[in-house]
């Protein structure tokens, strides 16, 4: 259930596994997450030590690595894979110490990772505004996320998955097992992975709550300054992407319900950080604005693996802001769970942190 990022990579592995897939997609509507994501692979930009996530934030993002060109051969889609490092600025004094003593931490596990004094910074990138220095992971990157979603289905239908276009609106059940999904028409499966996102929790049917609920996020595109190579800036208030000649910027985290709409409160601070970050962005006319709605649950953490609580019923959601870093590799753990194979992940801790049963252990 759900054609975006995370169904479409469960899809392509299940389907390559042997099974037999069909992926209910509603289609594109209003707040997806993945048609409005940046589509950053920045595990360390985004990590803090004891993260849960780190070590499968950094198998999500080197999962690519040999992902893109795996999709490009079979599907001819090019999923703009771009791995040229990404710069966290401090723009602050406070938050010297803070960056400084991540990028021990990181070096420290064997990472790669440095810290940039303030006049490496503007020699580096003379357009930047102010800084207190930077942290820069040369191994980070981003991607195109929508076709990325085209990839993995094409690559899912290749190996026989099959894509309707319909609204799930119940789960079926007999007993403690789940045994279809209700829309148009009943879907009959003997399993069924619920990856929809922000809207996982809105099926009737449910044998407990999905703890995941909607977080806005608002972006902007402009075009990209002459004579500034392309790059990715990343601040405590806001990102810079640079993709197909245009800077995208980032973004807010709201809570607004369902209402994936663009505010001017919104564009404002984006615009604040985005300035910041490259004076230069000031004088540019803003071509697009959108909005998305992450999928956020209480702790911060995506909900992967089997609900224990009835039969046939799998969970791949709650990604938050990590929805593209960890598509391709929550795919992949679905698959290797539902055969009951050993998983990619072997940290017991990592694991057990996605685990569904978490918030709700009655």
């Amino acid at each position: 259930m759900g054609g975006g990022a995370i169904g479409a990579a469960c899809a392509r592995e299940l389907a390559r596994a042997g099974r037999s897939v069909l992926v209910i997609d509603r289609g594109r509507g209003t707040g997806e997450a993945w048609t409005a994501a940046g589509g950053m692979l920045a595990p360390q930009i985004e990590a803090h030590t004891e993260d849960p996530l780190f070590d499968l934030g950094l198998a999500g993002r080197n999962r690519y690595t040999e992902l893109a060109p795996s999709l490009q051969e079979t599907t001819g889609i090019d999923i703009g894979l771009w791995q040229e490092g990404i710069a966290q600025v401090a723009q602050t004094e406070d938050s010297v110490e803070l960056l400084k003593s991540k990028v021990a931490w990181q070096r420290q596990q064997g990472h790669l990772c440095d810290w940039l004094a303030a006049d490496e910074v503007a020699t580096r990138w003379p357009w930047m505004g102010p800084t207190h220095g930077a942290l820069w992971a040369p191994e980070e990157g981003a991607l195109n996320p929508v076709p990325l979603v085209e990839a993995l289905l094409a690559d899912a239908q290749a190996a026989g998955a099959r894509v309707v276009h319909d609204t799930a609106t119940r789960l079926e059940r007999r007993g403690d097992r789940i045994i279809g999904v209700v829309g148009k028409e009943i879907y009959h499966s003997d399993a069924v992975v619920i990856a929809a996102g922000a809207w996982s929790g809105k099926l009737d049917g449910l044998p407990r709550p999905i703890s995941v609920e909607p977080v806005r996020g608002q972006m902007a595109a402009v075009p990209w300054p002459q004579m500034i190579e392309p790059f990715i800036m990343y601040s405590a208030d806001g990102y810079i992407i640079a993709r197909e000649g245009e800077a995208l910027l980032g973004s807010t985290m709201e809570n607004a319900g369902f209402e994936a709409e663009v505010t001017s409160a919104g564009l404002a601070s984006i615009f604040s950080a985005a300035t910041s970050l490259c004076p230069g962005l000031a004088k540019q006319e803003v071509r697009r604005t959108w909005a998305g709605l992450r999928p956020v649950t209480p702790d911060g953490l995506p909900i992967v693996g089997r609900e224990p609580s009835v039969e046939g019923l799998w969970l791949a959601t709650g990604h938050g802001r990590n929805g593209i870093l960890l598509a391709a590799i929550t795919g992949l753990l679905i698959a290797e769970m539902m055969s009951g194979d050993s998983t990619t992940i072997e940290d017991l801790d990592a694991l057990k942190a996605l685990d569904p049963a978490r918030f709700w252990r009655w």
